[in-house]
């Protein structure tokens, strides 16, 4: 294992260390909890709060995307680990204003499990609460079983969805069901080229043969769908999209927008070569991209490898994607 590090029992610890004094001027960390990060935006009371959890490895996914507009807070926990239910509960009484607490997450076994003890710990304090998982990973489970799905980068938007609605002062329940109509009009499927190497374990997550590509690799090496010789990179593109597609038909008149999100390991320049394939079939079916995001959003360590997620939209999603929003990894213009 070749990483740079201090030690692997501290890399968590550095980690929020380092974002703490890196946007200290933004976000803070809970009375100095080095495992619960908060917005230091100021936020007015009745506003609804919006949080997330989960395990480390995967920046800016989740902590880099607390801040204004989007989430106000986050815990983790060790690299690809649930972090505890009780700093969960800490977090949500943390970010409760009086309107209660969306809890906004991937369906990971840990963080479900933590997250509902988290809530019935709180609501004895009479903190309101929702909850509402990610599922947005086509690859991870038929659409049958859609409940089953993981939840990966398209979590990404539902944070914006989310942050942006309880910046105009929605109620909790008109919060959660405008997020979960995003949540419902989104889809991901990724692709993997190389392993990850989670610094405790010292060794890779799984392998890939040279020459080979895996379709629909988890983003903490879950096995894929199928391994296949390398593919160009509208290949990928056009693989990604028809799997999509069959999921979540796209027709003439419609309105995205598209993630092409880097695993850790990919250059940005093979980022936008996969966006440039992915436009270009949209196009053809005469549907519409607004905001493309391309770029680093939900990352597995060092691992080879992209995402894409599309995210049907309709006027109000829309409308709240462009609202503004700043945080340490993810600021847009209000567009």
């Amino acid at each position: 294992m070749k990483k740079i590090l201090n030690s692997a029992d501290s890399f968590v610890r550095d980690t929020m260390e380092g974002i703490a004094a890196a946007y200290g001027d933004r976000v803070a960390l809970l009375d100095g909890d080095l495992r619960v990060l908060v917005s230091r935006y100021p936020a007015p009371e009745g506003k609804v709060g919006v949080v997330t959890a989960g395990g480390s490895g995967h920046l800016p996914l989740f902590l880099g995307y607390v801040g204004q507009g989007m989430l106000d807070g986050c815990a983790v926990g060790e690299v690809f680990a649930s972090p505890a239910a009780e700093k969960m509960a800490d977090m949500i009484r943390a970010c409760d204003r009086g309107a209660g607490v969306l809890c906004l997450y991937g369906n990971y076994n840990g963080d479900v499990f933590n997250f509902r003890m988290a809530c019935e710990d709180v609501e004895f304090d009479g903190v309101q609460t929702r909850q509402l998982l990610g599922r947005d990973d086509v690859a991870s489970s038929p659409k049958e079983r859609a409940d089953k799905r993981r939840g990966v980068a398209g979590l990404v938007y539902a944070f914006k969805i989310a942050g942006a609605a309880a910046e105009k002062m929605m109620t909790l329940d008109e919060v959660t069901a405008v997020t979960a109509r995003a949540l419902d009009n989104t889809r991901t499927m990724g692709v993997a080229l190389s392993p990850c190497i989670v610094p405790k374990v010292g060794e890779p997550t799984f392998t890939i043969q040279e020459g080979q590509i895996e379709i629909g690799m988890g983003i903490h090496g879950e096995a894929g769908i199928e391994v296949r010789p390398m593919m160009t990179a509208e290949e990928i593109a056009r693989l990604i999209l028809e799997t999509i597609e069959a999921d979540l038909p796209l027709a003439a008149g419609d309105e995205v927008s598209v993630m092409i999100n880097g695993l850790g390991g990919t250059p940005l320049e093979e980022q936008l070569i996969v966006y440039r394939s992915v436009h270009a079939l949209l196009a053809e079916r005469g549907v519409t991209v607004v905001m493309p995001h391309v770029g680093e959003f939900a990352t597995s360590m060092e691992m080879a490898g992209l995402s894409v997620s599309v995210f049907k939209l309709d006027a109000e999603l829309k409308e709240l994607l462009r609202a503004p929003a700043t945080t340490p990894f993810y600021t847009n213009a209000n567009k």
